[in-house]
């Protein structure tokens, strides 16, 4: 499956397989995100809300969001190792299951205060972010928060999208585009080195 024509099980077989290694990084990534969740605190107030975390891997995403005050948070990913690890190093604190983020049929509109993704939109062409996009905006209430690349990416990060065959040179020209045609009110924060956090408010017609 690792070198299936299909770029979908291609990048679950990936994923299955090194999910230990991210497991093992957990700390380390969560410290590397400490930038990216302040830009969120002074955005949002995460006391006592519900999350969502599509492509939440060995949860160390999720896991800030609940450190920070958020009462519940759930993770999803499509990798089943990856939801192995991050319920045996996080719950039951936090709840996690397999599912695909461009079908979250397991999950109501409007059900989560936040729905977010860090370093997954990069991953997949124009048309499947597309179809994240619009299960993101379903299920949120209001707030839609990505982490993601933008503007200079290291050697490191290149050659492991490279290997990847992600669209993350796409997705870091036209992401803002991208949701400007989704959502009513976008911003972007700088939160280190090559990444960015964008910002999504979904508002609710009467």
């Amino acid at each position: 499956m690792i070198f299936s024509k299909n770029p979908h099980k291609r990048a679950k077989s990936i994923f299955n397989l090194i999910a230990p290694i991210y497991s093992s990084l957990d700390s380390y990534v969560k410290k590397g995100y400490k930038r990216a969740i302040n830009n969120i605190q002074e955005e949002i107030d995460l006391k006592g809300k519900s999350v969502l975390d599509i492509g939440s891997g060995p949860g160390a995403w999720a896991a800030l969001f609940k450190e920070n005050g958020a009462e519940k948070v759930h993770g999803v990913d499509f990798a089943k190792n990856m939801v192995n690890k991050a319920k045996k190093r996080y719950s039951p604190q936090i709840s996690f299951s397999v599912g695909d983020a461009g079908n979250l049929t397991d999950f109501e509109d409007n059900s989560f205060d936040i729905v977010t993704a860090s370093f997954l939109l990069h991953g997949v062409t124009e048309d499947i972010r597309q179809n994240i996009l619009s299960e993101m905006k379903r299920i949120s209430k209001k707030h839609i928060i990505i982490n993601d690349y933008f503007g200079k990416t290291n050697f490191i990060a290149r050659f492991l999208e490279y290997l990847e065959k992600s669209d993350y040179k796409h997705f870091k020209s036209n992401f803002c585009n991208e949701l400007n045609n989704n959502f009513e009110l976008v911003k972007r924060k700088t939160a280190s080195f090559g990444t960015s956090v964008y910002f999504a408010t979904k508002i609710l017609k009467l």
